[in-house]
């Protein structure tokens, strides 16, 4: 006769409570089973249906024991199926793909206006440099093709002989309109300053007619040296202006594309890899809510920071990846990153071939 596993005292009559816990594992395991067509022995099933009667009317040692055997044969027969990610499939998806959602959202936030201003403010300033670029050659161009201001007095043949007057005033036409454009962009660019530059005197409140003398060609064009050296007095003052704001937004977005844009597209990068893993498991019903998700924002938040420190990663000799795209990748695949750290740390740390090995001591005693 069996011996029950409870007695007369109080104390001994408290059942386990990993008992009530694991005839609720094995009932989830024995349903999903039966949903899914998976035939399970009737021993198997005897002791389930015994342990929940046993629940209420009292436990014994060989309900207990089979019922252990049950869970066993179950969890062994629905792997990678477990009781846990049975129990989290119907009440803990919600909060976790709400968690997802709102740390995806809160990226996003950051990210899209971060990446449209570096974006824009890149544009800006690789134009700007490609302008000052074509205006000091065309300034260099005139200054030979027109040579030095003519003195009181002084006459020359404006232009000089060999020159076309239609070149001179087209290279005019093309020093005043990029001294324009080099104007316009870096007023645009100053908007993006928290510290923004005073515009030049003048050139925005002061009148029109001084605005137009400083930036536009005289008509007619009398006297193509007086208007390049007015357009050249004009450039100088420009190209400072626009100097000071190129340099600022070297270093206030440099650093944020630099430090800061690839810890955040690392991190979304891993919101995108859990959101596909919760899917697939999903799935499969294999989810199971993990502490270790916390630590991957962690390390994924490090690694991105690593990748800002490097250029243009080559991937092959004709594709390369730039660091924002290669930080997004270290969060979703971060294994595959430390996996290439140490394995570039072995290269550093490995023993070139052709380095002889120390030879050994020799044993005392030896001559």
């Amino acid at each position: 006769m069996a011996h029950s596993a409870t007695t007369g005292s109080p104390e001994s009559q408290k059942t386990p409570a990993y008992f009530n816990d694991a005839l609720c594992d094995a009932e989830r395991l024995l349903k999903y089973a039966a949903e899914i067509g998976i035939d399970v022995t009737p021993e198997t099933r005897g002791a389930i249906l015994r342990a929940r009667t046993a629940s209420t009317e009292g436990w014994t040692e060989d309900i207990a024991a089979n019922l252990l055997a049950a869970l066993t044969s179950l969890a062994s027969r629905l792997k990678p199926v477990t009781a846990e990610s049975l129990k989290a499939y119907h009440s803990d998806t919600r909060p976790t793909v709400h968690t997802y959602f709102l740390w995806a959202l809160i990226l996003a936030g950051f990210i899209l206006p971060m990446s449209v201003i570096t974006f824009v403010t890149s544009a800006f300033s690789t134009a700007i440099h490609a302008d000052i670029t074509t205006a000091n050659a065309l300034a260099v161009k005139l200054q030979v093709e027109l040579g030095q201001p003519l003195a009181p007095g002084e006459v020359r043949k404006v232009p000089p002989e060999g020159i076309s007057a239609t070149d001179v005033a087209t290279d005019l036409q093309k020093y005043a309109s990029t001294v324009r454009i080099i104007y316009a962009r870096a007023l645009k660019l100053n908007r993006f300053l928290i510290f923004s530059h005073h515009p030049l005197p003048g050139e925005d409140t002061g009148p029109a007619e001084k605005r137009k003398s400083a930036f536009e060609l005289p008509v007619p064009l009398t006297d193509p040296i007086a208007a390049r050296d007015n357009i050249t007095l004009t450039y100088q003052d420009v190209r400072f202006f626009a100097q000071n704001i190129l340099t600022d937004t070297s270093v206030y977005f440099g650093a944020i594309s630099t430090c800061l844009l690839p810890v955040l597209y690392a991190l979304l990068g891993t919101c995108a890899y859990l959101l596909r893993t919760f899917e697939d498991q999903m799935g499969s019903r294999t989810f199971t809510p993990s502490a270790a998700n916390s630590a991957r924002f962690l390390i994924a938040g490090i690694g991105g920071g690593v990748v800002g420190l490097f250029n243009n990663i080559n991937v092959t000799d004709q594709a390369s990846i730039p660091p924002l795209g290669l930080a997004f990748l270290v969060g979703y695949a971060v294994d595959v990153f430390f996996a290439f750290l140490e394995g570039l740390l072995r290269a550093f740390t490995k023993t070139p071939a052709n380095t002889p090995p120390p030879s050994a001591p020799p044993a005392i005693g030896t001559p």
